[in-house]
């Protein structure tokens, strides 16, 4: 299966969207961590994407390191990057971007977010 999906309250959701590929070693020893992750933030909604099964989506977003994240609430981007596969690292990124509403002025990731919300409804 392409990707996985927490669920998450209705409204404008939180998204922390993985980039990884099945392929992947770092990814499929991620996986777990992330997963455990998903489960210490509840109202956020955790995707696991196969950027090769999910080809289409991607567009013209070329992932260069895995895994990569791509961290959102509503439409608004305030994330897209690789990071080092370590839950300490991910929850202090979600604790700093999401209260600070900081956010990510990349048209490209905007419209990677669009793409990638489309497919893991």
């Amino acid at each position: 299966m392409a990707m996985d999906e927490k669920d998450a309250p209705v409204g404008a959701p939180q998204r922390v969207i993985c980039l990884c590929a099945e392929w992947c070693v770092v990814c499929n020893q991620y996986r777990p961590q992330f997963d455990a992750l998903a489960a210490q933030y509840p109202n956020v909604r955790f995707s696991w994407v196969d950027v090769e099964d999910e080809e289409a989506a991607m567009g013209d977003y070329d992932v260069e390191t895995f895994p990569t994240l791509l961290i959102s609430e509503g439409d608004e981007v305030r994330f897209l990057g690789p990071v080092l596969p370590q839950v300490a690292v991910v929850g202090q990124l979600l604790k700093r971007l999401m209260p600070e509403r900081a956010l990510t002025p990349d048209t490209e990731a905007s419209a990677l977010l669009q793409r990638l919300v489309s497919v893991v409804k």
